[in-house]
């Protein structure tokens, strides 16, 4: 089968979530399954820089076209390989609409998102690949199977291309002002409520549950989550009008990539029989920020987008109370909304032994404290996968979440045997300390924590499955 898998971000050449990493990650998997993958993205600026970074060739394929929407601004097409494979990644450039550094920085996201959509679905005729399936992610691609369904309906070119939508998180929906109709060229008769109106605006996720012949989402618990009202973001009805073709594929990870064994951006290596190395990490991250080194001291770990969404009101309840009645680090990287950002900074100036937080993002650092952590913090208040717990797991780092989406299908309660961590369901921070006050339990007991890293190190975690329901979902989409 031919797939042209569609991102708005694909690890390593542009990332800002975890889109990012499955684009990059899934396409290799599909690739081992004898499945013909291209990836189609935006030639953004931070791609530009990662492709001399990587010493990637890179080639005009297409020179400068038309799109037929309402800008005048003209598109073209380079192409490159995924650094380490001969998957070739289609990027679609144009100097206005991808000329910042920052993936979603432009001034006009929803016209970016249009500009993008519309190139790439001309250019795969222009290239004249004929891809069995075109597999869009989240908002930005939204429109794709709505073009599909609407203005290229009668062109025979497409008339065997089916169409997989996968939501990678339904609180990003891409919701714009009707008259982005105007500027996409889309036809009136979309605009409905059984069509892409959204309370008198427009919803690019809406098109693509509505217009794409399968619909997945990233875990099989947030397939089931996001059909009720408290999860549904106010889509829950269209999810439930398609629940026949909604399905749960939970996300995995890059083994060859995050490999403890081998991991270049870790002092020391380890793996599941040797964990000296580990122990090692732990030492050289406490040093490294400025932490006490105690061997003794179990290290909490938070890697995170500082939102809501993450549970960081719960953290912030009850941290100053672990960190002040426990023998305990914690270290946290992350950036986002300042209420959090300047609440852990004073948590971490009144605690400069303890605590260690780091403001930004930083992929190394970021390895570090997955491999120097005892326990790993993902309190989220909903998450459709969450990739954090499962590169914690594949480290020896043991999570503590609240069971919700993809954190209830890759976590489960360790009860002295089996299990590979800790957590909770009420959202409440009580619950929280509870779960953290059982792990440290645990920390205490030798024994109990040997099996424990273990079970979390010997969790599978990797594509090989989830690859293979991803090309059921391929060879579905073709019956539709």
């Amino acid at each position: 089968m031919k797939i042209a898998f569609v991102s708005f971000e694909v690890y390593p050449l542009a990332k800002v979530g975890g889109l990012a990493d499955v684009a990059g990650s899934l396409p290799k998997a599909l690739k081992k399954k004898n499945i013909d993958v291209s990836i189609f993205m935006p030639y953004h600026k931070i791609v530009e820089e990662n492709i001399k970074k990587f010493g990637l060739e890179v080639k005009k394929v297409i020179d400068d076209f038309d799109l037929g929407i309402g800008t005048d601004q003209k598109a073209s097409i380079y192409k490159t390989n995924l650094p380490g494979t001969d998957i070739p990644i289609y990027l679609v450039s144009n100097d206005y609409y991808f000329s910042s550094k920052d993936v979603y920085g432009s001034p006009d996201g929803g016209q970016q998102a249009i500009f993008f959509t519309k190139a790439v679905i001309d250019s795969i005729k222009k290239l004249n690949i004929h891809f069995d399936v075109i597999h869009s992610n989240d908002w930005q691609t939204g429109l794709l199977p709505v073009y599909l369904k609407t203005i290229y309906r009668e062109d025979s070119y497409f008339s065997d291309i089916s169409t997989v939508y996968t939501i990678h998180n339904l609180g990003y929906q891409g919701v714009f002002d009707r008259s982005y109709m105007d500027f996409a060229k889309l036809p009136d008769y979309v605009y409905n409520m059984d069509g892409i109106e959204f309370y008198g605006k427009i919803n690019f996720m809406k098109g693509g549950i509505l217009f794409s012949d399968i619909v997945n989402t990233v875990s099989p618990t947030y397939a089931e989550e996001i059909k009720t009202p408290e999860y549904g973001e106010k889509l829950e009805g269209v999810l439930q009008l398609r629940k026949d073709v909604l399905y749960g594929v939970l996300n995995g990870i890059d083994y060859v990539e995050n490999d403890p064994e081998t991991d270049k951006r870790i002092p020391y290596n380890y793996n599941p029989k040797s964990l000296e190395g580990k122990r090692k990490n732990k030492d050289a991250l406490q040093k490294e920020v400025g932490l006490e080194v105690k061997r003794g001291t179990p290290i909490i770990g938070l890697i995170s987008r500082l939102f809501d969404q993450k549970g960081l009101d719960l953290v912030d309840d009850i941290m100053k109370y672990v960190v002040a009645s426990c023998d305990v680090n914690f270290v946290l990287l992350g950036t986002g909304e300042p209420k959090y950002e300047n609440a852990f900074l004073e948590l971490a100036k009144e605690f400069p032994k303890k605590v260690a937080v780091k403001i930004g993002f930083d992929v190394n650092l970021a390895q570090r404290i997955y491999a120097a952590s005892d326990f790993f913090l993902m309190p989220s208040k909903y998450e459709p996968c969450g990739l954090g717990q499962m590169y914690s797991l594949r480290y020896g780092t043991i999570p503590i979440v609240r069971y919700t989406g993809g954190l209830a299908d890759t976590v489960t309660e360790f009860d002295g045997k089996s299990g590979n961590g800790f957590g909770f369901k009420n959202y409440d921070s009580s619950y929280l300390l509870k779960a953290i006050l059982k792990a440290l339990y645990y920390y205490k007991r030798d024994d109990f924590m040997s099996v424990l890293i273990k079970n979390a190190m010997n969790t599978d975690l990797s594509w090989e499955r989830s690859a293979s329901e991803y090309v059921k979902l391929y060879e579905l989409s073709k019956t539709r």
